[in-house]
C-alpha cells in the first residue's frame, strides 16, 4: 500500500492511498496521516486495518495534484517542532567495483593509515548486521532539523546562502510516530533526497554537521511495511529541460553494510528519540551522488529521484537562498 497527502484549497489535508500502478483513493474522515498512524499505533492495530474500518472514498488524481502543487510531505505533523529529521551515513557497500576497493583498503590497509571515514566503513563492515539477539555496531549519525526544513514534492529545495554546495543525495527514509507509551512505530519507507553540502563535507569530517543542517524532501508516496531486500532507482539532475546527470542507484539490506534494524535500534535507543506522539524521519544513506562524478548544481536544476515499488518519483528544483543580515541582541 502506498500513502500519500494532498492539500486542499480550505486547508485542510486528503489522505490518499492506492496500490501500485492504480489509482488513488482518499481514506474516509481522516484529518491526516499522522492521525490515522497514531490512531493504529495507541489502538494496537496495523495501519492497513485502520484505513480499512476508516473506508475509501473519491479517487484522487495524484499526477494531477503533483503538477498543481497540491503534494505535501506524506507525512506531517500538526506541530512541526516535533517532527525529526535525521540520517546515517557510510552505510552501502555501493557499486561491485567500489565495493571491491573498498574492502580490499578496509581490510589489507593498517590501521593507523585509515581515515576516520575508512574505520567506521569498516565498522559497518565487521558488525552492521548482527546474528538474532545481538547489537550490531553503531552507524555514523547526523541531525537535519524539524519539520520546518521538510519540503514538499515539488518543491524547491533551498541552499543557504553561505552553503559551498547543493547537492542531492538519493536515499531510502524511515517514516516513524512515537505511540502516547513511547513506542516507536514503522510506518514504512520512502524515496527521499537528503539535500547536503557536498564541497562543506569534504574540508573536514568534522564539518559532516554543518553539511547536513538544512532542508531534505522525501515522498511522494510511502510505501508501507518493510522494505524490499533489494531496491532499485534512478537518480537524475534536470537542466533546462534537458538531463544533465543520471545514474541508478542502490539501496536496500542486499546493498548495505548494516541492517535496517540495527540504524534504526541505534536511533531509538536514546530516550530523546522515543518521545510520546512524535514523528521521524530517518534517512538511511546512499552509494550515488553526482558531486562525486564532478556535477555541480547551480539554481532552477530540478532533482529527480525515484526507485521501483516506492510510487511517483521525487521531484525538487534547487533554489539558493539571499544573504541573511545576521544580528544577536542582547537582553
Amino acid at each position: 500500500m502506498l500513502v500519500s497527502q494532498v492539500k486542499n484549497a480550505d486547508g485542510s489535508i486528503t489522505v490518499v492511498v492506492r496500490e501500485e500502478g492504480q489509482g488513488g483513493r482518499a481514506v474516509n474522515n481522516a484529518q491526516s496521516l499522522y492521525a490515522l498512524a497514531m490512531e493504529a499505533a495507541d489502538g494496537g492495530k496495523s495501519l492497513k486495518a485502520v484505513v480499512e474500518a476508516h473506508g475509501l472514498g473519491d479517487a484522487v488524481d495524484l499526477e494531477k495534484a503533483y503538477a498543481e502543487g497540491r503534494l505535501i510531505a506524506p507525512i506531517t505533523h500538526p506541530d512541526p517542532a516535533h517532527l525529526h529529521l535525521t540520517g546515517t551515513g557510510l552505510t552501502h557497500l555501493g557499486s561491485a567495483a567500489t565495493r571491491d576497493a573498498m574492502h580490499k583498503k578496509a581490510n589489507e590497509a593498517a590501521e593507523e593509515t585509515l581515515t576516520d571515514s575508512m574505520k567506521m566503513f569498516r565498522m559497518g563492515l565487521e558488525g552492521g548486521k548482527p546474528k538474532p539477539g545481538e547489537k550490531g555496531v553503531q552507524p555514523e549519525w547526523f541531525y537535519k532539523g524539524n519539520g520546518s526544513q521538510a519540503v514538499a514534492p515539488g518543491a524547491a529545495l533551498t541552499s543557504p546562502s553561505f552553503a559551498e554546495d547543493g547537492g542531492e543525495e538519493p536515499e531510502m527514509a524511515g517514516i516513524y510516530v512515537i505511540s502516547g507509551k513511547g513506542v516507536p512505530f514503522r510506518i514504512g519507507f520512502a524515496v527521499a533526497n537528503e539535500f547536503s553540502d557536498h564541497v562543506t563535507e569534504r574540508v573536514n569530517y568534522l564539518y559532516l554537521a554543518h553539511s547536513k543542517l538544512r532542508q531534505a524532501s522525501f515522498g511522494p508516496e510511502i510505501r508501507v511495511g518493510e522494505a524490499p531486500n533489494d531496491i532499485r532507482g534512478f537518480s537524475r539532475i534536470v537542466r533546462d529541460g534537458k538531463v544533465l546527470w543520471e545514474k541508478p542507484f542502490v539501496s536496500g539490506e542486499a546493498n548495505m553494510s548494516h541492517t535496517f534494524a540495527n540504524l534504526e535500534y541505534h536511533h531509538f535507543k536514546y530516550p530523546l528519540f522515543r518521545q510520546p506522539g512524535e514523528v521521524h524521519v530517518h534517512m538511511f544513506g546512499t552509494a550515488t551522488l553526482s558531486f562525486g562524478d564532478g556535477i555541480r548544481t547551480q539554481e532552477g536544476d530540478v532533482f529527480e529521484i525515484g526507485a521501483d515499488g516506492f510510487g511517483l518519483a521525487l521531484r525538487n528544483p534547487l533554489a539558493i537562498a539571499a544573504e541573511e543580515e545576521i544580528e544577536i541582541r542582547q537582553l
